[in-house]
């Protein structure tokens, strides 16, 4: 007999603190621990250490780490934090590439390039979500809507 694993997900909220990012990458392995999914661990840890660190270093409010599957085998990895603006380099227009000895910019089309899909949502109004902007990478299996 066949079993059916409900869908789930996770938010973890996270202050502006330069120790958050680790707290939340550890957190996302022991989510992929307690769901059985060890083969996503290097992409989907990848996937949320530059959302995270581009979160932390370009603003200055708290963010927050979400973590969903619906999909046998899929992942969704997000980062919401405060501010609306959607970075160059994750937007649907191709960013300029950094200059070959440029220490930052690399991390957002790193992720592109590693994600099975990708997107950011924005969002204008105040209330649950507070205003800012999501963005979000998807790995393993097919496609999946948020």
């Amino acid at each position: 007999m066949a079993t059916v694993s409900p869908s789930w997900n996770y938010t973890l909220h996270l202050p502006h603190d330069p120790r958050a990012p680790g707290i939340a990458r550890g957190t996302l392995r022991l989510i992929l621990a307690a769901h059985d999914m060890p083969e996503l661990v290097p992409t989907a840890e990848l996937l949320a250490a530059e959302l995270l660190a581009n979160s932390h270093c370009h603003t200055k409010g708290p963010y927050a780490l979400r973590v969903r599957s619906a999909d046998p085998g899929r992942l969704r990895v997000a980062v919401w934090d405060t501010d609306p603006r959607v970075p160059p380099g994750f937007s649907t227009e191709r960013a300029a590439a950094p200059p070959p000895d440029a220490e930052h910019g690399r991390g957002l089309p790193l992720v592109r390039a590693c994600a099975d899909a990708w997107g950011a949502s924005v969002f204008r109004e105040l209330g649950a979500s507070k205003g800012g902007k999501l963005l979000w990478a998807e790995c393993g299996g097919g496609a999946a809507a948020w």
